[in-house]
């Protein structure tokens, strides 16, 4: 069994953050020692990195709560939870796009500058009129 420091060790989260969890309902079955602190076995922990993940997924707690409720149902909602993960991949994928764009638009301004910089190419802007440029 692991104390809840433990745990935010292993999974990389803040106490707050798996205190507020708890609080939420999103951990089932917490378990409490003699002193009722919450302790959590390695099924717990498991768990608790699914969140972590579906967090970053973009998954608000209301919706992390309609996914652990269909978790709690077992294999009858498999299918609704694919469809569930599938819209949040396509989400991500789409995020992941619109970063790749701006990844390359910043790697095509770095190199313009560069450019610029070591006298290959000589300065234009798309805001400024090149008559002022001479200025």
């Amino acid at each position: 069994m692991y104390s809840m420091k433990e745990v935010c060790k292993q999974v990389g989260m803040t106490y707050e953050t798996l205190k507020f969890y708890c609080n939420e309902g999103l951990i089932p079955n917490v378990k409490r020692d003699k002193r009722n602190y919450r302790v959590f076995d390695d099924k717990d922990v498991a768990w608790i990195k699914s969140l972590s993940c579906l967090k970053k997924c973009g998954m608000s707690i209301k919706e992390m709560k309609e996914y652990l409720n269909l978790c709690l149902i077992g294999e009858s909602s498999i299918s609704k939870r694919k469809s569930i993960l599938e819209f949040k991949k396509k989400a991500l994928l789409e995020k992941l796009q619109e970063i790749e764009e701006s990844i390359d638009y910043i790697d095509t301004k770095q190199q313009f500058y560069d450019d610029v910089l070591s006298n290959k190419i000589q300065y234009e802007s798309n805001l400024i009129s090149k008559s002022e440029l001479s200025h």
